[in-house]
């Protein structure tokens, strides 16, 4: 199997991982999704340092602590990160899912803008188009159910926040995450000492499954870093809607959500501006392979 093809399949796996995460969240539903989220910042921590340990990188947690500015954009990076677990966390305990998935699909469109308005990147005219198709979107949505789809809103918004903020942090994705959730710590420590109902000690059933968070978010983030670094970024994008995918069939047959007619409107919109994105991603990385 080639360097690109293994590339393939680690992004396809985390994308699976993803894409079926709202099966284990669900699981834990009983369970405030502020303590969720808590365990998942310490458990997310105690994974990424014992990844760092075996690979013998401790080290870089302290230098990426020695530059100041740094620290400050992995805060509010940690902050935009756990405001986006904590949403899909709760979307999913509170029969939502539905809403948490869209979230996903319209990102890459909000992270357009994000691009063009912080970063001055470029935006072809049917990029445009396609961010048009999701703004009408999510407008018949709000009309048709009466009230704003702010679940799937401030997930892209807050992912694509997160994203913004990665530009501008040196260190790599498995270090970064480690300082993220080390600087969530004590705020996670916080939570579980005031407002904590104890679930961990409750039964081996939570206490299990609150731990696996800690892997069940390292793992598909060390395969995407890897994928990314074999498979071409055009074939990156386009396999990343399988997560969106995966959750909203999660959202549907399993967990029976309902799938009123607004979003048989507004779901083919969307989905036809992310066709119009995508080629355009496509022809762009075609034309650049295409340069001696």
């Amino acid at each position: 199997m080639s360097e690109a093809h293994k590339g393939v399949a680690a992004l396809v796996a985390a994308c699976v991982v993803w894409g079926l995460s709202p099966l284990y969240y669900k699981l834990l539903a009983h369970l405030p999704p502020l303590e969720v989220l808590a365990h998942r910042t310490l458990w997310s921590f105690a994974a990424f340092g014992i990844v760092l340990l075996v690979q013998g990188r401790l080290a870089l947690i302290a230098a990426a602590f020695s530059m100041r500015r740094q620290i400050v954009i992995a805060f509010f990076s940690a902050l935009a990160i756990s405001v986006n677990w904590f949403l899909f966390i709760y979307a999913v305990g509170a029969g939502r899912a539905l809403e948490a998935s869209i979230g996903y699909y319209i990102y890459p469109l909000v992270a357009v803008v994000a691009g063009f308005v912080v970063m001055r990147e470029a935006i072809a005219p049917l990029q445009w188009v396609a961010v048009g198709l999701v703004a009408l979107a999510v407008l018949v949505l709000t009309a048709g159910l009466g009230v704003a789809p702010w679940i799937s809103l401030a997930l892209a918004f807050s992912f694509a926040g997160y994203g913004v903020l990665k530009r501008w942090i040196a260190s790599g994705p498995v270090v970064s995450v480690t300082v993220e959730t080390l600087l969530l710590t004590p705020l996670a420590l916080v939570v579980l000492g005031v407002w904590g109902q104890g679930a961990f000690a409750a039964n081996w059933r939570d206490a299990g499954l609150l731990a696996l968070s800690g892997p069940l978010t390292a793992v598909p983030l060390i395969l995407f870093s890897y994928a990314t670094k074999r498979a071409a970024m055009a074939t990156v994008g386009l396999t990343l809607y399988l997560n969106p995918t995966l959750q909203f069939l999660v959202a549907w047959l399993v967990f029976r959500e309902a799938v009123t007619g607004w979003h048989a409107i507004a779901l083919p919109m969307i989905w036809a501006a992310l066709a119009l994105y995508s080629g355009v991603a496509v022809r762009r990385a075609a034309r650049g392979s295409a340069t001696p």
